[in-house]
């Protein structure tokens, strides 16, 4: 994996990495409750998406409601969208104090890492990756979203608590990833991008640097995404997380707050808009927006192309096709 993303620097056309997975729903014509039930189909999904793209990388189903589920958190699952946490599992630091850190397998955590290491198998010409939470997002959806910001003011200990537990589950969670053959996991941190720069370096940025630090080396790498509004302002305290590529959302200026203020030696990813470009835009304007991107980053040798987030279910597959079509034409053009 330390090879790939090194040859990555070097290679004159980038193939991009999207975030591309749960639209395969529409090429195998299941829906998104039977998709997140089954490992088979989201194996056959991760091929099916394989096959219909040139990606650099595969990566797993980015369901964030899976680890609270292990926790025991509600979650509301629909036909075609991606699962949701209801309600908050954490009020007060007794509850803080109960709650007990589930094993690896519990709910649904099972049929996703049995899912990546049947993907493994089927998907042999890429690197395969799986998709994980961050601490601080997963404690966000025990706590409630609203509710850990006046926490972290109000009541740090019991937070902080319950970072301790939903970093030694993932620690565990990614383990088991790794042992499928992964060649690692693109960890979504996305709620601390809401925070302040002071309270993400305290809540976020040090947890997040435990689990690189148990689970990263040269055949396993850790991608870490965030997609808040802050992240600019938080930039220093994400790097020091020591992960191995950084992915960005789109409500950030990629060249300008990204790619300027990080080292050249860093590989940053991103960052088409997935919710009103790629899913409701036409063909043609993912085509000028992924073109406008490319115009502006794929000058640097640390920048690979991918959607700013993960890409919604229900995402037309012209409008997949457009985006690849876009990368193919501008370096077609460039050559």
């Amino acid at each position: 994996m330390k090879k790939w993303i090194e040859g990555l620097f070097s290679a004159e056309s980038k193939k991009p990495m999207p975030i591309l997975s749960f639209p395969s729903v529409s090429l195998l014509g299941v829906s998104v409750r039977e998709l997140i039930a089954s490992s088979e189909l989201q194996a056959k999904g991760m091929r099916a998406v394989a096959d219909e793209t040139d990606a650099s990388a595969s990566v797993s189903f980015m369901d964030l409601s899976v680890e609270a589920e292990a926790f025991g958190a509600t979650v509301c699952v629909s036909e075609d969208e991606v699962p949701t946490v209801k309600g908050r599992l954490v009020s007060d630091e007794d509850e803080a104090e109960a709650l007990e850190v589930p094993k690896v397998g519990s709910g649904r955590t099972g049929v996703y890492i049995e899912a990546v290491r049947k993907a493994v198998e089927l998907i042999t010409d890429r690197p395969v990756l799986a998709g994980m939470i961050g601490p601080f997002s997963l404690a966000a959806r025990l706590l409630d979203v609203t509710e850990i910001m006046m926490d972290c003011y109000d009541d740090p200990d019991m937070v902080h608590l319950v970072l301790e537990k939903t970093t030694a589950f993932l620690i565990e969670y990614a383990k088991a990833y790794k042992a499928t053959g992964a060649a690692g996991i693109v960890m979504a941190e996305p709620v601390s991008g809401l925070l302040s720069p002071a309270l993400e370096e305290e809540f976020s940025s040090p947890y997040v640097k435990k689990i690189v630090d148990a689970v990263q080396d040269d055949g396993f790498s850790v991608i870490y995404h965030n997609c808040g509004d802050n992240v600019p302002r938080m930039l220093d305290s994400i790097l020091t997380t020591g992960a191995a590529a950084y992915h960005f959302g789109n409500s950030v200026d990629m060249e300008k707050d990204i790619i300027a203020k990080v080292p050249s030696s860093t590989l940053v990813m991103g960052n088409i808009d997935p919710a009103g470009i790629l899913r409701m835009g036409t063909p043609e304007k993912v085509r000028e927006e992924t073109l406008a991107l490319l115009g502006k980053c794929a000058k640097y040798p640390n920048f690979l192309l991918s959607s700013g987030c993960d890409i919604p279910p229900m995402t037309p597959w012209e409008n997949v096709k457009a985006f690849f079509a876009a990368w193919d034409e501008y370096y077609d053009k460039n050559k």
